[in-house]
């Protein structure tokens, strides 16, 4: 089941409809349909002391005595729209000017002092030459970008803390079980559906996907649910009975025939990866300083001389100067075949050995081959927050 969703799962910063069906909560200006790709924003939510200062700022957990319309009103007090603006034009032919590509979703996790944060998907504001946050109460807001990860797409924007009095909590993601009702809060189609609210239920609690990302193929941990997820929902919270946000929405199936498929980032991924976001901008990753393309998708020319037994692996398309990589020795059309004596298909299966079971520091031991000769080429591994 795993393949077949991978195969179905699009871009997560491309097309709103990508490939075939699988596409991001986000929705791109009607304007600029007919020639870009839609963009969409999901939120989130972490747990977190709040320094009240003089003013009034509210926890929205819900207790099990609240009702459901009272625990929807007031967590979606927490949930943004957030507008992605781009630089549009040709400053060669008449000029260019800022306009807006897509919106999306957000949630309001923490408010400190003078900011309050919100966590959405990169997706939703990749590119963005500014970025308008809107308050459930309409108020518009300029958004500052604290830091992204496209890999898991996941971003945090902040703005001054006078626009938002509430926050949410998350939820603890590895308890939900399939059959838990669930709500759906964002901002499906435009901010003219600001604030909508879908009720499902919990599908599957864990499924793993293949996703395309700006940053490389990647394999994400997602929650399933049947709530309705539309284009503009990225970025936006799946919340348990409680009012904890336990998911960020960020993709469904949109194809021909296919209803209610529809996955959230589980809260207990966001919230680490979150955390790392505030504190340095980024996600720190062990870094080689190479340039992949799946062997699967180089031409023949390239790979003819390679022995029969080399049945899949990623070949090296460029090396970083700077980099482990190039002190090791490795080269352009290298073919890399395992990692630490595990074998590789592709560059998805590298990168989730990397960035999964490897740390900065430890040395990778990379079994190649350059023509049709075997090699073992060992490098110690360094921090993507050394690049330049």
């Amino acid at each position: 089941m795993e393949n077949s969703f991978g195969k179905r799962l699009l871009s997560t910063v491309g097309a709103g409809i990508v490939g075939s069906v699988l596409t991001l909560g986000v929705v791109a200006n009607t304007d600029l349909l007919n020639a870009q790709s839609k963009t969409e924003t999901p939120t989130s939510v972490l747990s977190s002391q709040t320094d009240t200062g003089n003013s009034k700022v509210v926890n929205t957990a819900a207790t099990k005595s609240t009702s459901l319309s009272d625990m929807v009103e007031n967590t979606s007090k927490a949930i943004v729209g957030i507008t992605n603006y781009q630089e549009q034009g040709n400053r060669f032919a008449g000029g260019s000017s800022i306009s807006e590509y897509g919106t999306g979703s957000g949630v309001v996790f923490k408010i400190d002092n003078k900011t309050a944060y919100i966590v959405t998907n990169n997706h939703v504001i990749e590119g963005a030459s500014k970025i308008e946050v809107t308050t459930s109460k309409g108020e518009k807001a300029e958004g500052e970008l604290v830091g992204s990860d496209a890999l898991t797409d996941l971003a945090v924007v902040k703005i001054d803390k006078k626009y938002v009095d509430t926050y949410l909590e998350f939820g603890n993601s590895d308890q939900v079980r399939a059959g838990d009702s669930v709500i759906a809060i964002g901002n499906p189609l435009s901010l003219d559906f600001s604030g909508t609210v879908t009720r499902g239920i919990i599908s599957a609690p864990a499924r793993s996907i293949d996703v395309n990302t700006s940053a490389g193929a990647w394999k994400m941990d997602v929650i399933q649910t049947d709530a309705a997820i539309n284009p503009g929902n990225s970025g936006g919270a799946l919340i348990n009975e409680e009012g904890k946000v336990i998911g960020i929405n960020s993709l469904k199936i949109a194809e021909s025939g296919v209803e209610g498929i529809g996955f959230a980032i589980p809260s207990n991924d966001v919230v680490p990866l979150v955390e790392q976001i505030m504190k340095s901008g980024k996600i720190e990753r062990p870094y080689m300083g190479v340039g992949l393309a799946d062997l699967s998708n180089v031409p023949y020319m390239y790979v003819q001389n390679l022995p029969k037994e080399v049945e899949g692996g990623v070949m090296i398309t460029s090396v970083d100067p700077n980099s482990a990589a190039a002190k090791a020795g490795l080269k352009e059309q290298d073919v890399v075949t395992a990692i630490n004596g595990t074998d590789i298909s592709n560059a998805m299966d590298l990168r989730k050995i990397l960035y999964s079971d490897l740390k900065i520091g430890d040395k990778a031991s990379l079994t190649i081959y350059r023509d049709d000769h075997k090699q073992t080429v060992e490098l110690t591994l360094t921090s993507n927050s050394e690049l330049k």
